[in-house]
Order: C-alpha cells, then sequence, then structure tokens
C-alpha cells in the first residue's frame, strides 16, 4: 500500500514512521511513504506558501494553488490518490475507519499548519476530512503518521499474524482485557488462576467477560454500542463483584 503525505515538514512525517513496524513495512516493501514538500511548489522563489485571511483573523492561510500543485504530482491518467485533509473538523478515527482505509491502494494525506488551508482547494481535492481526536494541534503532520500507523497494522504482512490484532481494544466494539506476564505475583497482586490453567475454552471466556468489564468500568460510553444479550450483562456483573 502507497502512503503520500503533502506537508510544510516532510522530515518529521519520514522521522516517525521510519522507526519500529512501520520502519520495517516500508523495509519489506510491504507499505511505502513518500512526501510532498508544499514550499517545492511555493508561488514565488522566496517559498511563499501562505498569506493573510479574507475577512480578517490572526496567523496565516496556507493558499491554494502550492498544495493543488504538490497533490497534482501524486496522481496520473489512470488513478488519483484517496485524499484525506487531516482537520479537528472531520469526523473522528475509529477502527472501522482504519480497516476500511487500509483497504485502499493509495493514501494521500494532506497536512494544515498555520491557519490552515484555503477551503477551496480542500473542496476541490479531498475525499474527506479527518480528526484523531477533538483538540487542536499546531500542524497535521502527527495526525497524519497516527493514521498511517494504525492503518498500517491492518495490511497483510505487517504484523506477524492477524491474532496481533484481531484480539486488540476496539476491533470488535471492546476494550482489550488486562494483560499480565511474569512473574505470577508482584506486589501481591496475582494473577487470575483462569490465566495460569491452561485450559484454552475457560480463558476465552474470562478475557471476553474481563473485556466486557474493562470497557463498562473505563469507556462506558462505549456499551451504548454493543449488541449485547441479557446473558453478557449477568456475566458481566457477576464477574464485576468478584473483583
Amino acid at each position: 500500500m502507497r502512503f503520500s503525505v503533502i506537508t510544510l515538514f516532510p522530515e518529521q512525517v519520514r522521522g516517525f514512521l521510519a522507526q519500529s513496524i512501520t520502519g520495517r513495512a516500508m523495509d519489506k516493501g510491504i507499505i511505502s511513504l513518500d512526501t510532498v514538500d508544499i514550499r517545492d511548489h511555493a508561488i514565488n522563489d522566496y517559498g511563499k506558501v501562505d498569506d493573510t485571511l479574507y475577512g480578517g483573523g490572526t496567523g496565516l492561510l496556507i493558499q491554494c494553488d502550492p498544495v493543488y500543485d504538490s497533490w497534482k504530482t501524486l496522481c496520473s491518467e489512470e488513478e488519483k490518490p484517496y485524499t484525506i485533509y487531516v482537520s479537528p473538523k472531520g469526523g473522528v478515527l475509529n477502527q472501522k475507519k482504519v480497516i476500511d482505509l487500509s483497504k485502499k491502494k493509495h493514501v494521500a494525506i494532506i497536512c494544515g499548519h498555520y491557519e490552515g488551508i484555503d477551503s477551496r482547494v480542500i473542496d476541490e481535492i479531498c475525499d474527506e476530512e479527518l480528526s484523531i481526536g477533538d483538540y487542536v494541534l499546531t500542524g497535521g503532520e502527527l495526525a497524519a503518521c497516527v493514521i498511517i500507523d494504525s492503518v498500517s497494522r491492518m495490511i497483510d504482512g505487517v504484523l506477524p499474524n492477524e491474532d496481533a490484532y484481531t484480539n486488540e481494544s476496539h476491533m470488535d466494539g471492546l476494550l482489550e482485557a488486562p494483560q499480565y506476564t511474569k512473574p505470577s505475583s508482584w506486589h501481591g497482586k496475582d494473577v487470575p488462576e483462569v490465566l495460569l490453567s491452561g485450559n484454552d475454552a475457560m480463558i476465552k471466556y474470562y478475557n471476553r467477560t474481563a473485556a466486557l468489564v474493562e470497557t463498562w468500568q473505563k469507556r462506558p460510553d462505549m456499551m451504548n454500542k454493543l449488541q449485547l444479550s441479557e446473558e453478557d450483562w449477568q456475566k458481566a456483573i457477576a464477574f464485576k463483584k468478584s473483583l
């Protein structure tokens, strides 16, 4: 899968994604990353890409032409990339969106800075606006890295096997059950005996119920989106009482 990032700070994006799992995926050729520096398409020899806002306001806005010309370098006659503008106005990224994006062949992400980008070019070339949360960053580069990291994990070959992501938080609408490693007792806290039993059926049951309670306690807002039976609730209540 190909990722492209249109940005004023290409090194920030490349430096982050060259590490760890995404870096190894690029080394293997499973994903590719190219960046386009908006200043390479500046409107003059001084690298100017922004100007003051019509109607007044503080700060500077990135102009249409440098963004549009940057984007055009990613387009061919046959195909244009699926294009995202990272913005606090966009829909909030979730696991469903991550999975949907992982099925695209080429995703281009446009990063704003300063006061953002002239709305006209966003309206013309972007397929959607996407946010990573209800807060504001100084630029879109960190958000672009978050999107690429989360999407990459869903691509075959990036992680060791399917279990590395199918049992994680948010994959089935629940948070992941609490997890433990050696030693089995630490600071007077013991690992639940069922996890030491070797009984796969009991462990699976325990983890499902523990995940339900973990979600109930830490993210009750997610519970409304789940299709839970009365039996699920009874198990969760009994489990919670046993803690």
